[in-house]
């Protein structure tokens, strides 16, 4: 998220392409992303899945808080929560989420551990669309990290989230490209 804000201000996202990031809403009051976020004069939200008795619910709440800002774009930066059919399908085709992978390798959780028991020469990230099913969205912008001998997972996951700093801001900007 940060580096996403960091890009719009740095490439001037709202003179060159007339958008901005309007807020952050997080599922997580303790996310560290919030207090960033608050420091750079955004508005911030917490809608607390933990507070709604069932995924519907929670989507609802989420999608009317998102809904106040009137959004071209959902970008997921780090929510790590899927989403109901009618919420992917209320943003269809403006809501994108980067996955710590080369999709359509290794949708899911613990995808860094699996490249390397694959044996892979490369790992990555990609920027996609979301779909109703999971990591599975028209892939939009990926990178490529080669996998160094004797990689652990936490030392590859370093190197691709560099590679997600740079590609997100990329994706996001060229949705918008005249």
């Amino acid at each position: 998220m940060a580096a996403i804000v960091q890009a719009a201000q740095a490439q001037r996202w709202q003179e060159v392409l007339g958008v901005r990031v309007a807020a952050v809403i997080s599922n997580r009051s303790d996310a560290k992303g919030l207090k960033w976020a608050q420091d750079h004069d955004l508005p911030i939200h917490v809608v607390d899945h933990k507070a709604f008795g069932s995924r519907a619910l929670f989507d609802q709440a989420l999608q009317q808080c998102a809904d106040a800002y009137a959004p071209d774009l959902v970008v997921l930066a780090g929510f790590m929560r899927i989403l109901t059919p009618e919420f992917v399908g209320h943003y269809a085709g403006k809501l994108i989420n980067i996955h710590p992978s080369l999709l359509p390798a290794f949708t899911g959780l613990n995808t860094h551990q699996r490249a390397l028991d694959a044996g892979c020469q490369f790992a990555g990230a990609t920027v996609h669309q979301v779909t109703p099913e999971l990591d599975h969205g028209a892939i939009l912008a990926q990178a490529a990290v080669p996998i160094l001998p004797g990689e652990s997972a936490e030392t590859l996951a370093k190197r691709v989230l560099t590679q997600e700093h740079l590609i997100y801001p990329q994706a996001i900007a060229r949705f918008f490209a005249p």
